[in-house]
C-alpha cells in the first residue's frame, strides 16, 4: 500500500475516532489523550521539527549558490512576493464574500458579555524588518527564527556562488548534507500515519460535540472559502501560468497536503512540502529551497481567509455594520500583516486582532472562535502549504520555458 493511501486510511479513521470520544465521558477521552494520542502525536512532531531548521537552511544555501547570479535570485525573489501578495488579497475577497452570503453570525445567540480575550501585541513592522538580519545566526539557528535563517542562508549562498571553484568543498559538503536530510525525510515519513491519526484524533475529541455544534456555521463558511480558494484561485494559477493539471498537482502534494492537516504547523509540513514538489512535481530544487520556506513564513492564504470570515461574524454578532471603508482596511490590513507578523508565534490570532483594532471590532469576540479553531486551523494549514507549493511550480516552470527558449534562440 502506498504511503499516500496509508495517511488517507488514517485521517479516515482519526476523524471517526475522534468523533467517538465526543461521545464518551472526558474520564475516559483524558487518560487515552493523555497516554497514547499526545505522545504518539508529539512524537511525530518532535521527529519533523528535528529537521526543520538543517532542511531549511541547507536546501536555501544550495538554491541561492545553485541560481548563481544575484539578480535572477533578485527577479525570482520579486515574482515570489508578488503572487503571495495576489493570492493572500484573493483569498481575503473570498472569505468575506462567503461569509456574507451565509452570514454565520446572528446578534443575540452568542454570550458576548462574557467574552474575555487579551491580544498579543505584535512588534512594529519596522522592526521586523531590522530583525531579518540576525545578530547572532547560530542563535537565530538554535531558536528557529526563520526569517533570520532565510536572510543568513541567502548570504551563505550569494558567497558560495561568486567564490565557485574555491569553495567547492564547503558546496559539496552541503549537497551531502542535503542527501542526508532528505534521507530523513524519507524514514520519518513512515510515521506519518500514525502520528496523524493521534493528533487528528486528540484534536476533535479534545473540541467536543457542544464546541462544533455551536459554531457550526462559522465552520462551514471558512471551510468553503477554502475549498473555493484551493479549486479555484490556485487551480487557475496552476492550469494558466504553471501549464499543469491541477488533479495532478494536488495528487502528487497529497502527503505533504495530510501531514499540514495533522500538525497544524507549515513548518513542520515544509521538509515534506519541499519533497513533494521537488520529486514528484518536478519543480526546480533551487526554486523551491527558496520559495517554499519563505511561504511557510509569510504567506498564509488559509489564516487570511479564517480572518476574514472571523471579522464577519463578530461584526454580525456584535451588530455592528462594516461599511465599504473597513472592508477595503481589512484586505489591506490583513495582507500586510501577512508579512510584518511573519514568525509570531500565535499568528493568525495576533493578525486577527489587529484587523479588528484597525476596524473598531471588539477584540473579546477572538474569545468566540477559539474553541474551534485548532480545528479550522488544520485546514489552513494544508491551504498554506499548498499556496508555497503553487508558488513554487509556478515560478520553476516559468524558468523552465525560459531556459528552453534561450536554448532554443542560441542554436
Amino acid at each position: 500500500m502506498s504511503l499516500t493511501k496509508k495517511i488517507l486510511i488514517a485521517l479516515i479513521l482519526g476523524v471517526i475516532v475522534g468523533i467517538g470520544f465526543t461521545f464518551v465521558s472526558p474520564e475516559v477521552f483524558s487518560p487515552v489523550d493523555t497516554y497514547v494520542l499526545t505522545p504518539v502525536g508529539q512524537i511525530f512532531l518532535n521527529l519533523i521539527m528535528m529537521i526543520v531548521v538543517p532542511i531549511v537552511f541547507v536546501s536555501i544555501v544550495l538554491g541561492t549558490a545553485g541560481l548563481g547570479d544575484p539578480t535572477k535570485l533578485g527577479k525570482i525573489g520579486l515574482k515570489t512576493i508578488s503572487f503571495y501578495l495576489v493570492t493572500t488579497a484573493v483569498a481575503l475577497m473570498i472569505g468575506l464574500g462567503v461569509a456574507y452570503v451565509l452570514e454565520p453570525g446572528t446578534e443575540g445567540t452568542f454570550d458576548v458579555e462574557n467574552a474575555e480575550f487579551e491580544a498579543e501585541s505584535t512588534p512594529p513592522v519596522m522592526d521586523t524588518l531590522i530583525n531579518i538580519i540576525p545578530e547572532n545566526p547560530f542563535e537565530a539557528l538554535a531558536s528557529g527564527e526563520m526569517l533570520q535563517i532565510i536572510a543568513f542562508a541567502l548570504f551563505i549562498g550569494i558567497a558560495l556562488a561568486y567564490l565557485g571553484e574555491k569553495t567547492a568543498g564547503i558546496f559539496r559538503l552541503f549537497e551531502q548534507a542535503n542527501e542526508l536530510l532528505i534521507w530523513l525525510v524519507h524514514v520519518i515519513m513512515k510515521t506519518a500515519p500514525y502520528g496523524a491519526f493521534a493528533l487528528i484524533a486528540s484534536a476533535i475529541g479534545d473540541a467536543g460535540l457542544d464546541a462544533i455544534g455551536s459554531m457550526a456555521m462559522y465552520m462551514v463558511a471558512v471551510v468553503l472559502a477554502l475549498v473555493i480558494h484551493g479549486a479555484v484561485t490556485y487551480s487557475i494559477a496552476i492550469w494558466g501560468l504553471g501549464k499543469a493539471s491541477p488533479i495532478k498537482f494536488y495528487k502528487g502534494f497529497f502527503p505533504a497536503m495530510s501531514v499540514g492537516f495533522s500538525t497544524s504547523s507549515s513548518s513542520a509540513a515544509l521538509p515534506i512540502a519541499m519533497q513533494s514538489a521537488q520529486e514528484t512535481l518536478g519543480v526546480k530544487k533551487s526554486i523551491s529551497s527558496f520559495v517554499q520556506p519563505l511561504g511557510a513564513t509569510i504567506n498564509m492564504d488559509g489564516t487570511a481567509i479564517m480572518q476574514a470570515v472571523a471579522t464577519v461574524f463578530i461584526s454580525q454578532v456584535y451588530a455592528v455594520p462594516l461599511e465599504f471603508t473597513d472592508i477595503i482596511l481589512i484586505i489591506l490590513t490583513a495582507t500586510l500583516a501577512s508579512i510584518g507578523t511573519a514568525g509570531v508565534p500565535s499568528v493568525g490570532l495576533i493578525m486577527l486582532a489587529m484587523v479588528l483594532q484597525q476596524i473598531g471590532l471588539p477584540v473579546e469576540g477572538i474569545a468566540l472562535i477559539v474553541g474551534v479553531d485548532r480545528l479550522l486551523d488544520m485546514l489552513r494549514t494544508s491551504l498554506n502549504i499548498t499556496g508555497d507549493a503553487t508558488a513554487a511550480y509556478v515560478i520553476s516552470e516559468s524558468e523552465k520555458r525560459k531556459e528552453a527558449n534561450t536554448a532554443e534562440s542560441a542554436k
